[in-house]
């Protein structure tokens, strides 16, 4: 690990001016995956700034009904938080999907949304990633791609991301606040957050330098039934081949986003339209484009019959 240098910040716009003025700044709260990816020489940050003494831990209920989680909520509590049990089910689901014990105790809910990808190619430093470093190539192009994205990628980049929280999130229409530098606060559809890969996969989400995370705002509950369903290689503390987070109602209909697909979770207004049509006609448009590797094919099959089964539960 390179050295550097380090300081904690007293508010949220302290931390992002502090992040902003010293280049290769990077915010640090749980640490569970910037530190290991300093071990490796992945992340070289020059300076870190501590934000867990902001006052950032809460969960609170909003004017409009909802619920606003403060960033530094850390997984365990979010998961075990009364509400959200009761009305984001979907949410409390994904949480416990998630990592270990250990690690929800410490990861954060900004930190969660913002972890970076998990392609194996990324955490080699000796292997050309366009992520990693821009213009060197994509090694999972011509690799192992078991793992890695079947839609929404480019001819740059195949790498997914890793949250489970993150796909909930986006099946409940989060809203992400933050604060700049100069203290001005702004409000971004979760929908929005994350870049597609393009030719900068380099350039995982839309925040600003310096700009930080303060809270996650979900909206009054829809009701229905909530879906969390995670696949993967072994039963515990593992990312998921596939993830579908569902919300159905009554009538069929509802909203589905999926994980371990793409480079962000995976939603799309044709997909929830076709819900009440039954998993094929949902898989069908979810990933109407995809261009899945030879490793990584059976992700469609699996994603629609995960799918099936979630919605054969919803009518159960």
């Amino acid at each position: 690990m390179r050295s550097f240098t380090y300081e904690r910040a007293r508010t949220p716009a302290e931390a992002a001016a502090a992040a902003q003025r010293i280049q290769g700044a990077r915010f640090i709260a749980g640490g569970t995956n910037l530190i290991d990816l300093m071990k490796l020489e992945v992340e070289t940050p020059a300076h870190l700034v501590d934000v867990n003494g902001l006052d950032l831990d809460r969960i609170e209920a909003t004017e409009a009904g909802g619920l606003r989680i403060g960033a530094l909520v850390r997984n365990t509590d979010l998961a075990a938080d009364e509400r959200v049990r009761r009305d984001y089910a979907v949410l409390a689901r994904a949480l416990l999907a998630g990592a270990s014990g250990q690690i929800r105790n410490q990861a954060t809910t900004a930190g969660n949304l913002l972890q970076r990808t998990r392609c194996p190619y990324f955490y080699d430093p000796n292997q050309p990633c366009n992520k990693r470093v821009p213009g060197s190539g994509c090694s999972a192009l011509e690799g192992v791609s078991r793992q890695l994205a079947v839609v929404g990628a480019s001819e740059h980049c195949i790498a997914t991301h890793p949250s489970d929280m993150a796909v909930a999130m986006r099946v409940l229409d989060a809203e992400v606040g933050t604060v700049n530098p100069q203290g001005t606060r702004r409000v971004i559809p979760i929908a929005s957050l994350y870049r597609a890969p393009g030719d900068t996969p380099h350039l995982d989400h839309q925040l600003q330098p310096g700009e930080l995370i303060t809270d996650v705002t979900l909206p009054a509950p829809t009701g229905g039934r909530h879906f969390y369903r995670k696949v993967r290689d072994r039963a515990s503390y593992a990312f998921a081949l596939v993830s579908v987070a569902a919300v159905v109602q009554p009538d069929g209909t509802g909203r589905v986003a999926v994980g371990g697909v793409a480079p962000q979770p995976w939603r799309l207004p044709a997909a929830d339209a076709a819900l009440p049509q039954g998993a094929t006609a949902t898989a069908r448009a979810l990933f109407d484009g995809a261009r899945p590797t030879h490793d990584n094919a059976f992700k469609l099959t699996l994603a629609e019959r995960t799918l099936a089964g979630v919605l054969a539960e919803a009518r159960s």
